[in-house]
């Protein structure tokens, strides 16, 4: 059974930097394509950033140039570095993956997911 894990949220202030961490378990991500997401109250899931199996990165317009998204597949791990955080950053963060190697912006695409962790930045 895969599963993933994510860790790293909490809370910020504005302008601030978090790092998370999401490991999966139950399977190799070493040719998945992975992702994280964003879903804040009343809204829906947004896309974040996305990693292909050969390192090929994408962002959502809103974090370009602030997020920075990696994998360690010796680890079975993908990472979200956030710097300079914003208000409109806050909500609930999500990793997830394909059965294939390509990320991809449509959360559909994607067949396993985390539980999620709260990220919150303060004014």
């Amino acid at each position: 059974q895969v599963q993933l894990v994510e860790s790293g949220g909490g809370l910020v202030q504005a302008g601030g930097s978090l790092r998370l961490s999401c490991v999966a378990s139950g399977r190799s991500l070493s040719r998945s394509g992975m992702g994280w997401f964003r879903q804040a109250p009343g809204e829906e899931r947004e896309f974040v950033a996305g990693i292909s199996s050969d390192g090929g990165t994408y962002y959502g317009d809103s974090v370009k140039g602030r997020f920075t998204i990696s994998r360690d597949d010796a680890k079975n791990a993908v990472y979200l570095q956030m710097n300079v955080l914003k208000p409109e950053d806050t909500g609930v963060y999500y990793c997830a993956i394909r059965n294939i190697v390509y990320a991809s912006g449509n959360p559909y695409d994607y067949t396993y997911w985390g539980q999620g962790t709260q990220v919150t930045v303060s004014s």
